[in-house]
């Protein structure tokens, strides 16, 4: 039982968010005998999370979750998956090419998930090994900051109880995490260090995925879009088949999206009405959920020194979500960190220097090769020269031109980019412009590309059929999110880049109208925060004051 110390209830550790990250943290944290408290603001794991949906173990990693949990792929994950492609877009002319080198790199296995189903399940085995060292779960519970006493860290604060301390606090609450803000570690400052992924569930038929999608009932299939259906957004889309449905989602820069003031909902409409994907709807379609999230970009992000005090960060709280081009991993390094910050502490454990679990975690994260996975230090210097306008455009300019369209429609640049599109090394050194994105994809697929003569019948739910089938519980009379600033220059943005908010559209978080005041105009910007998704956003572009709702309130996902 945790003893009081100060009236405040204590314990060996504490672990914020019952994710893959927390989960792995606490498990390991239970094998080394520590007293671990784990709280959860979902009404359970997994109703507050989101993902793409690919869950890799790499052979190269110091753990997995499989190496953590018996039995999770058989009873929580959903399809193995063994074919991978990117879909070059042109108008209707796809060309495709293979990643089966670039998704088997490293790779031990890669499963797709729903995080719903899996945070659920990891929760109760968490709750399993945490009990029997005097810890447990609690859901409903959002902690909303750090306890100190004289400028330390020692324990964190919540909603719904009493102050509880710790000798380690693990934060695992996430991209939108408010402890790692508190403690100084991460912020929203810059639109182009983060993501924003919008995503659907749609039903389809076991037996219908394996035809469509010519796999067996033990396969699955991921597919990954980019070229012009996205208009001049840096980003791209992907599918991945379930058991039972697909997860069908879109993933941008967040800055281009303000800078193109692109509408999530309908960038992600144009993945869903392409021909190509008509072939596997067969004017089939049936929406499960909408969802959203950010994604941080962990090549600029990543904390290179993840804690203060005895607060440690680990996942999206990190930074550790890692989108270079084709490679997108994120759950993976989460449990890595995990389970590696529960190391530390064990081997830590006793030391009065509060530091000094997170200084081993740090160094048991580059000792790992994790950090090099995370931000590639050839990254780093290719950015200097890649992502400089003058360099961009003048790479535009001969991708428009006919020697751009001569060096890369040969046969010979077609099994280069094939070729290079399976290399870990180039992609990672893969600049974040709109050339990698949608000029050069579209060239591709417009000198090498087949016509896809299908056509879509698909009609998406409007954004107000998706947040009306979505679950909420309103936290009525306490907003979580708080417009400081109500002229549009200083939260318009929000009003196209939120995932339920668009122009023209009065029914969601963000809305903008045009006053007359004494004979002049002025647009402002109003909010409602009973539609909001959680997703972030626009504690990045607009002028917010932003947190998480209380415990169990606010959206609660079903597939996640």
């Amino acid at each position: 039982m945790a003893a009081a110390t100060n009236t405040y209830e204590q314990y060996e550790a504490v672990v914020v968010g019952c994710g893959p990250g927390g989960a792995a943290a606490a498990a390991r944290l239970a094998d080394h005998g520590i007293e671990t408290l784990v709280l959860e603001r979902g009404t359970e794991a997994g109703s507050k999370n989101v993902s793409g949906g690919l869950l890799y173990a790499e052979d190269s990693a110091p753990y997995t979750l499989d190496d953590l949990f018996d039995g999770f792929r058989e009873e929580a994950a959903e399809r193995p998956v063994t074919d991978y492609y990117i879909h070059n877009v042109a108008g209707n002319s796809v060309k495709t090419y293979d990643l089966a080198d670039l998704h088997e790199h490293d790779t031990d296995w890669c499963d797709a998930v729903l995080r719903r189903e899996m945070d659920s399940w990891l929760e109760k085995r968490v709750h399993e090994k945490t009990s029997e060292t005097g810890g447990g779960v609690l859901t409903n519970v959002r902690v909303n900051g750090l306890l100190e006493e004289n400028g330390e860290i020692v324990g964190v604060t919540c909603d719904e109880l009493d102050p509880i301390k710790a000798d380690l606090i693990v934060a695992a609450d996430g991209v939108n995490s408010e402890l790692a803000r508190e403690a100084g570690l991460m912020d929203w400052q810059e639109p182009d260090e983060w993501f924003q992924g919008v995503k659907a569930v749609v039903d389809m038929d076991p037996d219908a995925i394996d035809d469509r999608f010519d796999i067996g009932p033990d396969e699955g299939a991921a597919h990954l879009f980019s070229g012009d259906l996205f208009e001049d957004v840096r980003g791209g889309g992907f599918l991945y088949t379930n058991e039972e449905s697909l997860s069908i989602g879109t993933v941008f820069h967040l800055d281009s999206l303000v800078e193109q003031e692109a509408e999530p909902h309908e960038l992600l409409d144009a993945l869903l009405t392409h021909p190509l994907l008509a072939g596997w709807f067969k004017n089939e379609y049936h929406e499960r959920e909408y969802a959203a999230k950010l994604v941080p970009d962990s090549k600029k992000v990543a904390h290179r020194e993840p804690y203060r005090d005895r607060l440690v960060l680990v996942g999206d709280a990190a930074g550790q979500m890692q989108a270079q081009g084709p490679i997108i991993k994120g759950m993976n390094h989460a449990v890595t960190a995990g389970a590696l910050a529960a190391d530390a502490f064990a081997v830590t454990r006793g030391n009065s220097d509060p530091d000094a679990a997170g200084r081993r975690y740090t160094k048991m994260l580059e000792d790992s090769g994790t950090m090099d996975k995370l931000r590639p230090r050839r990254y780093e210097l290719s950015r200097t020269v890649g992502e400089h306008d003058t360099v961009t455009a003048a790479v535009e300019r001969v991708l428009e031109s006919p020697i751009g369209s001569l060096a890369v429609g040969n046969p010979i640049a077609d099994r280069l980019l094939q070729r290079a599109y399976n290399s870990p090394f180039l992609v990672s050194m893969l600049p974040d412009t709109k050339t990698g994105y949608v000029s050069l994809p579209t060239l591709i697929a417009e000198e090498h590309g087949k016509t896809i003569h299908w056509e879509s019948e698909i009609e998406p739910p409007t954004l107000e059929e998706r947040i009306g089938d979505l679950t909420y519980d309103t936290d009525v009379g306490n907003p979580h999110i708080e417009l400081r600033d109500e002229s549009y220059a200083a939260s318009g943005a929000a009003v196209s880049a939120c995932p339920v908010s668009a122009e023209d559209f009065g029914g969601g978080c963000y809305r903008s109208e045009t006053v007359k005041t004494n004979g002049s105009e002025e647009t402002l910007v109003s909010l409602d925060t009973q539609p909001c998704v959680e997703c972030g956003t626009c504690a990045i572009v607009a002028d917010t004051e932003w947190e998480h709702p209380q415990g169990g309130k606010g959206v609660e996902y079903r597939e996640g």
